[in-house]
């Protein structure tokens, strides 16, 4: 088991996955989280930046010679459509951003980690061309997953929506796989689709430039780069 909010551990997490497996067909960033108060990790990041975006990229960066090595392969990550909720967007300011937020306010960092998913997925697939590595990105729309446990009452809530069957995982589950398995997508890349009819979505206009996600690409490099393993014991 490792822990997604520290970037050396999922660093090496990645390196030991492609040494030990001589291919890897498809690659999931699904794992988040939604903080409803400000966590810094030991590495001095924002547990929501890390975990939902960093650590996929970091994952996505130590496992991609392997992909590509094995292509035809898939990179299928998580996002939402929480990402229309960012406000605004400023690589270097928001990689590093670590001020207090209160309960409302973790809505717009929510979304602008989702955000930065979207765009890492259409920087990615431009990299990627001619690779045959196709990278895509989904919505898994409203899925009762425990995402907000944190909140008063949170067990309670989806104990009743999942009695009624309201936000079954299972909508959400389906479109992952289908980006992941489907021969409809072997040949589609930089998508961003929505959950139960995989309608083709547009990342929100403040993420959707290729010079504003280059720059995200680029900050994002420039920070991860100096991470380094954990030392054994």
């Amino acid at each position: 088991m490792r822990d997604l909010s520290l970037l050396a551990a999922v660093r090496a997490a990645g390196e030991e996955i492609a040494a030990h497996y001589p291919r890897i067909d498809v690659l999931i960033n699904n794992a988040g989280l939604h903080a409803f108060s400000q966590r810094v990790t030991t590495e001095g990041y924002a547990e929501m930046t890390a975990v939902n975006y960093l650590a996929p990229w970091v994952l996505t960066d130590a496992l991609r010679d392997r992909l590509v090595a094995s292509a035809p392969a898939r990179i299928v990550t998580v996002a939402s459509r929480a990402s229309r909720q960012a406000g605004a967007i400023d690589p270097l300011h928001d990689l590093t951003d670590t001020a207090d937020f209160t309960r409302r306010g973790s809505s717009p960092r929510y979304g602008r980690s989702k955000l930065m998913d979207i765009m890492f997925t259409q920087e990615l697939a431009r990299q990627l061309q001619g690779t045959d590595v196709a990278a895509t990105c989904c919505c898994p729309g409203f899925n009762a997953t425990g995402l907000g446990r944190e909140l008063p009452l949170a067990g309670a809530l989806e104990k009743a929506l999942t009695t009624l069957n309201i936000g079954n995982p299972q909508h959400g589950a389906d479109i992952i796989v289908k980006l992941a398995t489907d021969p409809e997508f072997a040949d589609t890349s930089g998508g961003y689709f929505a959950a139960r009819t995989a309608e083709p979505l547009q990342c929100p206009e403040i993420g959707r430039g290729e010079g504003i996600q280059r720059a995200l690409w680029d900050a994002t490099a420039d920070l991860v780069h100096t991470i380094r393993r954990p030392q054994s014991t």
